[in-house]
This record gives structure tokens, sequence and C-alpha cells, in this order.
């Protein structure tokens, strides 16, 4: 079959003369219509510069400096700059990271994707507008011509992320380039979102360009599979032959650094750490130090300074391609690599017997007035926790988790009083949270927010950052603080002189150790995590999680784990608190809320995990439609307009909670009439 996409020997670079980074070094693959290629790797590794490569949309200082892109035949590089604009959009088309910053936000979305139609196919007036009625549509994209008259900041994530795709199908594109489609996408926009994708490259008989580094998303969606390791391409194959047994180290410790997500091809199934949650799996295995710098002086293999298996050759000589069984890939050691042992498993540090809770929280609510008017009269509430009651122990993780929107990080605020909560009861450390003794207790509460970079004071040093939590609540004596600060920086992996540099210096896993670090420099009992690896790398969420498991066993710290990742959960978490809308729905052990979940909304979660393994007959639930606004939530239960089991009692009543095993229980009309009787949805 002729390839739709051809590369040949691309080489990227950025910069001039001494200071030239080669971003893409010698890079070739094709892509055949109707076929999904996915290029992996960690960020940095130069997989969306080949993407802008082949779109000939490089930053300032970036150029092709050699190599071939033949699209359908066409030689793209050779293109005048007029011709490649029609290429773009009409040829190939590209969905970006983040929607937010790809579409204009001052212009309303229908009128965006207008343009394209008019630049691609010559529609104007009401004829494009029913043209862009169509393709939002055809995304799945409700209401969609209400939505045409919308600012992209008016819609949620997913819906963005739609409005994109539409906008790249205006051109009828041959081939999609999709670049880390769902990074920022909760697990179920996600699947929906993914789903979106695979349909169309059915229907239309398009080729895909897959970004990503979530080798799950690579498993369910992917025909052959790229590795990719600082601008170069290590590893390529098939999917089930990659999936099956991965060929070059780097492609093994990918595979290793996930929670309970390593492939038979690394051990048998009988050896792998059980995956029973509850935070008492083994530690995950870590890709040390960090992708080089593209400079152009390496030498070698390009991953030998991070390789267990390295030897002298590795280091001088860059190995050539090797065929084993129908894979390509680039390494000295190929075929000749051991198996992979099996991951440690320790037993879990702190007693699972009940014990005194260090947090309880009763009722609480946290309701955002909505005022209109000259004088500001209050018109009605934004209710983002509605009654909320949970407790955690000493040395034990709750996960939280659910949707964007359902109100996860407002209870975490909500418990230090960083926001006011309207009602409910805060016990910490036998203490009760009020207004007035809020700062004091926060010694015994810290938070480590998303986003570290946000989070850190720009112009201040690492050291500066730490002193200033324990200068403000008088933690220990003065003149050894630095002293302190020197041994915090030591504990949670930090260079000896990472205290006298600024955030800036630091890549996005250092800075959330540094937060990690900021938030235990007080010595607090409880940490409130939201969404610490979010945005990580496989490889440096490992090293992110390992720290967490390590300090909570050597400090007995409780954790609030705010997520919805659940992987990440099953792996660190003892209890899982399901979220929607405000309210909890179900909650208890992990094992049992993520193996066996009884809401219609918690299953729906557990089922849109895209899984490098899918359990054999596992039930595909997709949710409909997206989370009511906390304006105006739906009366009875709020989950029932997207419920596939939603009752009469449903829309009147909101339920109440209905035991469903030890310290398990759920809110479902639907789980209380059928009892037991879900044995079959077990997800191992």
């Amino acid at each position: 079959m002729k390839p739709l996409l051809r590369v040949a020997g691309l080489v990227t670079e950025i910069g001039h003369d001494a200071d030239t980074l080669r971003v893409v070094d010698g890079v070739s693959f094709h892509v055949a219509a109707g076929e999904t290629y996915a290029l992996l790797g960690e960020s940095g590794c130069g997989k969306s510069m080949t993407a802008l490569s082949l779109m000939r949309l490089l930053p300032d200082g970036g150029r092709i400096v050699a190599g071939a892109v033949q699209l359908d035949g066409q030689d793209v590089l050779a293109l005048p700059e007029r011709d490649m604009r029609r290429v773009r959009g009409g040829g190939m088309a590209m969905i970006f990271q983040e929607p937010m910053l790809a579409l204009n936000p001052v212009v309303k979305v229908g009128h965006q994707i207008v343009e394209a139609l008019a630049l691609h196919q010559g529609l104007s007036g009401q004829a494009a507008r029913e043209a862009a009625r169509g393709l939002l549509d055809s995304v799945g994209v409700p209401d969609a011509l209400r939505r045409l008259d919308s600012y992209p900041f008016e819609l949620s994530g997913g819906l963005r992320q739609r409005a994109m795709i539409a906008m790249a199908l205006a051109g009828q594109p041959r081939l999609l380039i999709a670049d880390e489609p769902t990074t920022a996408l909760d697990v179920t926009i996600q699947a929906q979102v993914l789903d979106v994708l695979r349909n169309l490259r059915s229907e239309k008989h398009m080729g895909m360009l897959l970004i990503t580094h979530d080798l799950g998303v690579v498993a369910e969606n992917a025909d052959r599979v790229g590795v990719m390791y600082a601008g170069e391409l290590l590893e390529e194959g098939t999917r089930d032959a990659f999936f099956t047994a991965p060929q070059h180290p780097y492609s093994r410790m990918l595979f290793e650094a996930l929670p309970h997500a390593i492939p038979h091809g690394l051990q048998p199934m009988a050896e792998r750490s059980p995956a029973g949650g509850g935070g008492d799996g083994g530690r995950l295995t870590t890709i040390p130090g960090q992708v080089p710098k593209l400079d152009g002086r390496m030498r070698g293999c390009r991953f030998a300074p991070r390789c267990p298996f390295a030897i002298a050759r590795c280091r001088d000589e860059s190995p050539d391609w090797q065929a084993i069984d129908g894979q390509r890939v680039r390494c000295h050691l190929a075929g000749a690599l051991p198996l992979r042992s099996a991951r440690a498993v320790t037993p879990p540090t702190h007693s699972t017997q009940a014990a005194q809770a260090l947090l309880q929280v009763d009722g609480l609510k946290v309701h955002f007035p909505i005022r209109r008017g000259f004088i500001q009269r209050t018109v009605g509430h934004v209710r983002a926790v509605d009654d909320v009651t949970l407790s955690i122990q000493p040395g034990r993780t709750l996960a939280l988790v659910g949707e964007s929107g359902c109100g996860k990080t407002t209870v975490g605020k909500a418990l230090l009083r960083l926001i006011e909560p309207t009602a409910g009861r805060v016990v910490l450390a036998g203490e009760t949270v009020a207004a007035r003794n809020a700062a004091t207790l926060r010694r015994q509460a810290q938070m480590v927010f998303q986003d570290p970079f946000s989070s850190l004071n720009p112009r201040m040093r690492v050291a500066d950052i730490l002193l200033e939590g324990m200068d403000a609540l008088g933690v220990g004596v003065a003149n050894q603080r630095r002293d302190a600060v020197a041994l915090l920086l030591r504990q949670v992996g930090l260079p000896d002189d990472a205290g006298g540099r600024y955030p800036h210096a630091f890549s996005g896993g250092q800075r959330q150790r540094i937060a990690i670090a900021r938030a235990l420099a007080v010595s607090p009992r409880l940490v409130i995590c939201d969404e610490p690896t979010s945005a990580l790398d496989v490889s440096v969420q490992a090293q992110i999680l390992n720290l967490l498991k390590d300090l909570q066993d050597s400090l007995g710290l409780a954790y609030l784990f705010i997520t919805h990742n659940l992987a990440v959960v099953d792996y660190l978490a003892h209890e899982v608190a399901v979220m929607y809308l405000g309210r909890i729905v179900e909650q208890g052990p992990a094992a049992q809320v993520l193996r066996a979940p009884r809401h219609p909304y918690a299953q729906a979660l557990v089922s849109a995990v895209p899984r490098i393994e899918p359990p054999a007959g596992k039930r595909i639930v997709r949710l409909s439609g997206d989370q009511p606004s906390p304006l105006n939530p739906p009366s009875g239960c709020h989950f029932h307009p997207r419920c596939p089991h939603a009752s009469e009692i449903c829309r009147q009543v909101y339920p109440g909670q209905t035991a469903v095993g030890s310290g398990h229980w759920a809110r479902c009309h639907w789980v209380a009439a059928q009892g037991q009787a879900f044995s079959e949805w077990s997800v191992n």
C-alpha cells in the first residue's frame, strides 16, 4: 500500500551558531490512509517539533535543514508558502494540545470554523454556517446551533477540543495530526474525544499521527507505534508487537514507570504486583536524569546516560537499526536484554485498623453568590460544594476523584479556609477549624497545588520560598532554619545547590518537588495534593509518586489526593471518594471502588480509563452530555440527566446512602433497588 505520508531523514534545528539545537534528528516513518501512527515519548523528545515541521509551522529561528516530507506523493517542503497554506487544513490538519491557546478567544467559534470553510471549500454566508453546524454535529457537540455563537471561553474543555477538531475537519484533510489531544481532559471527556477521532478515521479513511505520552491511549488507538527520544526514533513496530515485547530499554522503563501497567513482555502476569489498591503496591521504576540538551554534542546512544544496561560501546557508538520479531529498534543490546524482574511489593506500613480521624469533615458546603445590578443584589448561588462529609486517618490516603468542575479543588481549599465555607464543620487534629484559628492550624495541614510554576513565587529563590512558611508560623529555631531547608531539599531528592536557584531553572518534576518541600517545611500532619502529577510525563510522575509514598511511610503523613487519574489512585490511595456536582456519590476502600464500582457515574469513570490490557468482556460505559451547572443543579439525583438507569424517582428525590460492602456505600436509587447484583462489573 502506498503511504499517505512519508517522512525520510527529517532534521529540524532551532537557533543559530553555538546555540543551535537539533530538535529533530534524522526521523523517518510513514502513515497509511486509515491508519493511526503514534509517536510516544517524554516531553522534550521532539514529538511536537516533528509535527510542526510537517506543517511548516516552526517557531522563530526554526528551520528544516534536511530530509523529505511527502503527502500523497507531493513534496511538502518544496512548496512555496502560498501553496502550503492550502495544504494546511486541506491536505493535513493539526489538533493542538491546548485548544484555549489555539482558538482565538475574542472570535466566536462559528466564525472561526466558517473562516476555514471559506479558505478550503469556498463556502460563505448561510451555506458556510450550515456546514459549520454540521461539523459540530459530526464531532458530537450538543446544541450545535447555539455553540456557533459561543466564544471559546464559554465552552468546557471537552467542547473546546471538539470545536478544534471540527475546525481541523473543515478542509477535509487526508491526514490529521493530533498533538496530545486529551492530556488536559478528564477521563470521561478524554474517552468521548478519542471515540470521535476513531469514528472520523473510520468514516473518512483518514491517516492519523497521534502524539502522546499516555501508553493507555496508544494501546487503544494506534495501529503502529514509534518511540522517540532526544530527537531520534529509537523503536518502531506494530501496536501488538510493541505492547507484547518492547525491545528498547527506554520503552521498557516507560512501561515500568506506570502504576500497575506492566505488559506481558516484561514479566509473566502471575508475577506482577497485585493491583489491589490501597497504596500497597511496590515502588515504581523511575528513569534517572533528564532528556539531554539537543545541542549536537551528543555521542553514542542518546539514552546511554540513563540506561541501566549501557556498556562502553553505547557511550561511543550510535546504534543502527535492527529488525527483531517484526519490530525495528536502535540498541546495541537489542534481543539480548534480560526480562525485567517483578516489582517489589511492600506491605502497608500503617495499620488498616480503625483509628481516631486526623481530619473529620461534616456537612461542608461552599456556595458562591451570584450578584447582579447596580447594588450587586444576590440573585443565586453556585453550589460548588454541597454537603460533603469525609474523614482521613493518620498515615492514610483518601483520593477525591471526579470530573473537572465537580468541586474537588474547592473542597481542598475550604478545608484550609483558603476559601471560606458556607456551612459545615471541619475538625483537624481534634480542634475545630474556624476563622479565628485557621492560620495556626495551617501548620497541621498544607496544600500542594496543581501547577507548581504558578504557585511558586518566580522572584524568590527556592530556599526563601521554603523559609517563608517556617518564619511565618515560627517553626524551629530561627538560626537553624537554613540547615532544615537544606535537609528538606535532600529529602525530596533535589540537588544541594537548589536552594540558591529560582523556580524557572527547574524542570516540571523538580518544581513539583519544590512545592512538596514547601508543604513539608512546617511539619504538617495532613497534605492536600491537588492534581500534583496531572501535567507530568509518566517517568516524572513515577518519581513524585514514589516520593509521596516514601514520605508517608517515614513521616506518617495523611493525604487528601485530588485527581482524575485513576491509575494513580489505584497505586497510592487507601480509600476513594467519587464526587459529582458538589456531592460525594460513592465512597469506600480503593480496591472495591476501582474494581467493583456501584454508582453509574463511578462505573463510567473506571470504564473510561485507557488501558494497556483491557479486561476481557469489560462493559464500556460512555456518558452523554456535559456535567450540569452547579448554579442550577437538576432536581432529585444530580446525575439523572446523564444516567442510563434513571427512573422517575431519580428525577424527584435525591438518594440516600446504600451500603454495598464493608465501609463501601453509594448514593443511588438503582443501586438500592439492585442490591448486591453487580459482580459482573468487576474490572479485574
